[in-house]
């Protein structure tokens, strides 16, 4: 198991990025998307990593609702 910090990042349609909820976690897990697999609540659309070397993971439904996650370990 490896320990990440993980930015949360609650997105609305009708607030966008702009009023997104963000919250910051630490955890221990297999992967990344082990732990979006157990706690998310939409199905995975996109996996990337940025410059940094995160692993961000978005999440969401067809209205959209988007819950992105940026893993830092």
């Amino acid at each position: 198991m490896k320990e990440y910090e993980i930015i949360i990042e609650t997105i609305n349609p009708c607030g966008g990025t702009k009023h997104a909820q963000n919250e910051i976690i630490e955890a221990e897990a297999e992967s990344p998307e082990a732990y979006v697999k157990e706690h998310g609540i939409f199905p995975v659309m996109d996996v990337s990593k940025n410059t940094s070397g995160d692993v961000i993971i978005t999440t969401g439904d067809s209205k959209g609702y988007i819950v992105r996650y940026t893993f830092t370990e």
